[in-house]
């Protein structure tokens, strides 16, 4: 897909990776039910790369299909759930399986055109629930703890944050396109399945 037309030249973007049908609808579900006004715009996901400007897109979307080029499918597994209170007011699920592969994932995205000082360090979560009352991030701590999915991980996607302060996909990059064992992560992407609380 070829979307630099459609790019600004100065522009933010984001790269995350997306969870399968399933689970994202499920997560959706709980996030709305705390009240978490992004619940309809924003879907769940891992965030890999968060708001970063750039002012090269040609350059930006080499980079990032490189990394996607030469990186293999993973499982991760969420479960139980964490918070950044009282820095920030989130309540996440944690990510056990899979949090080395995304922290090396976000290492070698955030360089080249995309690098930056980043505020805090890089910590792979799920938000859950955010910005909302501090009785619903209590609920939502409580009512997730034992929340448990895994899934496999084939691609991430590029998004830009357009002038309406909305996140547009520009590319779904599949990892691995070099190796010969990527598909057999598709071909299970719908036989990992969730848990949640009664």
């Amino acid at each position: 897909m070829s979307a630099a037309s459609n790019v600004s030249e100065r522009m933010s973007v984001g790269v995350i990776l997306g969870f399968p049908p399933a689970i994202a609808e499920e997560l959706q579900r709980w996030r709305a039910s705390f009240g978490d006004p992004m619940a309809g715009v924003v879907p769940a996901h891992i965030t890999l790369v968060t708001t970063t400007p750039t002012q090269d897109w040609a350059a930006t979307q080499a980079h990032v299909r490189d990394v996607a080029r030469r990186q293999v499918p993973f499982m991760v597994t969420i479960a139980g759930t964490g918070t950044f209170r009282p820095v920030s007011p989130v309540v996440y699920i944690n990510v056990e399986d899979g949090f080395d592969s995304c922290v090396e994932l976000h290492e070698k995205l955030q360089a080249g055109p995309l690098q930056r000082e980043l505020p805090f360090s890089y910590h792979p979560h799920v938000t859950i629930a955010h910005d909302v009352a501090p009785e619903s991030l209590d609920e939502a701590e409580t009512v997730l703890e034992s929340y448990r999915a895994s899934f496999p991980v084939v691609s991430m996607g590029l998004y830009e944050h357009d002038a309406d302060g909305i996140w547009q996909l520009r590319e779904e990059l599949d990892f691995g396109t070099e190796t010969d064992d990527g598909g057999s992560f598709a071909a299970d992407a719908d036989a990992n399945g969730a848990t949640a609380p009664h």
